[in-house]
């Protein structure tokens, strides 16, 4: 990972090292040949750029309504709300300085659940409850706790269902922590980003080691005992020796599990990400520089690297089932969930049904409006084929595992093991590249190309070239 110094020219002269010839195993040409091309991050498939208009509130009601008794569920409450706007951010969130539009929002929330609990035959059995922002911890610590009372009231949530809330530790309190606890909370994701203090100025989050281990004591002493911590690498100022200490920074907090997410410089979407200095981010190869950094520290720790960004102490359910071959993905990411029916709530969550997606409005008062009307506030979404079913369980396995058995997959849905014969001839460049490894019918993805996984799933996205240009780059 460290530079080669390249011999010197003269005596008096040190020119600057080469250019690394591997990053994190990989071949860093191969890095830079594919750096900018546009592929899905496949928390879905199709994935979000590839819902309609077509799927209206009244579809989603049709589709909750033929929900069978039996399936498993799980739920997810977008909270879009934060005191300060952190300039990397990409996430729908508004910025509030009072608590009335976060009250008046958690009434609209309320209303969606039940209508959603109403057309649903029965008590969904719920496993797993997730609340993502935005911070849902700006939440006040009675309207949190009367919310998590809703939910069981109307959904049957298993005793010993996992229960997750992302944190800003900035604006935790020890009272809404004490909330947490009691309300069952027993998984917490703490937003940490980066320890240095010169990059928390520079993305408008100044968050001291302090101010994180005081919210984790909190947590501690409210009994929530699983956390995750969340690292960034591609911010501005960020090295490979600074992102290496905050992930040993990160560590001597003995989280269970860590994401390591890379920063999408797109400012023609967000315009708050204009206040970036771009003359102070890293290249592709630096920014793999800096994700390899981070990887060999946790790696070296003991943390069991899944899939494409995420770490987890070996004895962790991630790891379980990663090693058993059951990890799966969703919008949260690498997941335990493997609930059939998944429920959004809130502006612009997005829900999975057999049926298909469903993404709520993202405009608030879209969907304020809808559920002040008593309709689903449902804004788009996409009706899965077979093919779409067919081909979502092919790319799962293979984010998953990096690995997948293409004939064995056919034949689960009644196909013939031939039926990715096309997208197997096809990976001959893939294949002499060392991206991707060809044996008969199964497809592997090296240790070596962990990071360009996305690229080897591609290949099997048939939507892909409907809207390319709305995905993240491969590198």
């Amino acid at each position: 990972m460290n530079a080669i110094s390249a011999p010197l020219a003269r005596a008096a002269v040190s020119p600057a090292p080469a250019a690394p010839s591997r990053i994190h195993g990989v071949d860093a040409a191969l890095l830079a040949k594919y750096d900018g091309l546009r592929v899905p991050r496949y928390t879905s498939y199709p994935t979000a750029p590839h819902f309609t208009p077509e799927v209206t509130g009244d579809v989603y009601g049709g589709w909750l309504e033929a929900v069978e008794p039996t399936r498993s569920g799980s739920l997810y409450l977008h909270v879009p709300f934060c005191q300060k706007m952190c300039w990397y951010c990409g996430c729908h969130t508004k910025i509030v300085a009072r608590y009335a539009p976060i009250a008046e929002y958690l009434g609209h929330m309320r209303r969606e659940i039940a209508m959603v609990a109403d057309r649903i035959p029965g008590r969904l059995a719920v496993r797993h409850i997730h609340f993502g922002g935005g911070t849902p911890t700006m939440m006040a610590p009675d309207d949190f706790e009367a919310m998590i009372a809703l939910l069981r009231s109307r959904f049957d949530v298993a005793a010993a269902a996992e229960l997750a809330v992302e944190i800003d530790p900035r604006t935790l309190t020890a009272e809404m922590a004490a909330a947490l606890g009691r309300a069952g909370v027993n998984r917490a994701s703490l937003g940490v980003q980066d320890f240095d203090a010169t990059v928390q100025e520079a993305i408008n989050r100044v968050q001291p080691r302090a101010v994180t281990e005081q919210a984790l004591a909190w947590l501690q002493e409210a009994g929530i005992a699983s956390v995750n911590l969340d690292l960034m690498y591609g911010l501005p100022h960020q090295s490979v020796e600074s992102v290496t200490r905050s992930a040993e920074i990160a560590l001597e907090m003995a989280p269970d599990r860590l994401s390591v997410f890379g920063y999408a410089h797109v400012p023609w979407m967000k315009t708050h990400q204009k206040k970036i200095d771009e003359s102070v981010l890293a290249d592709s190869l630096g920014r793999w520089e800096q994700f390899a950094a981070i990887a060999d520290t946790l790696s070296a720790a003991g943390y069991s690297a899944i899939g494409l960004d995420h770490f987890a102490r070996p004895g962790d359910e991630l790891a379980v089932q990663q090693e058993e071959g059951r990890l799966g993905r969703n919008f949260q990411g690498y997941t335990t969930d493997d609930a059939e029916v998944l429920l959004g709530f809130g502006a612009s969550s997005i829900g999975a049904l057999p049926q298909g997606y469903v993404q709520n409005a993202v405009p608030f008062d879209q969907y304020a409006t809808a559920v002040e009307e008593g309709r689903l506030p449902t804004g788009k979404g996409i009706a899965l084929t077979d093919d779409d079913r067919l081909r979502r369980d092919l790319i799962m396995r293979l984010m998953c595992d990096l690995s997948v058995d293409t004939a064995a997959v056919a034949r689960a849905h009644g196909l013939s093991e031939d039926a990715f014969e096309p997208e197997l001839a096809g990976m001959a460049d893939l294949v002499a590249d060392g991206v991707a490894v060809v044996e008969g019918r199964r497809v592997h993805v090296p240790e070596s190309a962990r990071p360009l996984m996305r690229i080897v799933a591609a290949r099997f996205d048939t939507h892909l070239s409907k809207g390319a240009g709305r995905h993240s780059r491969a590198v």
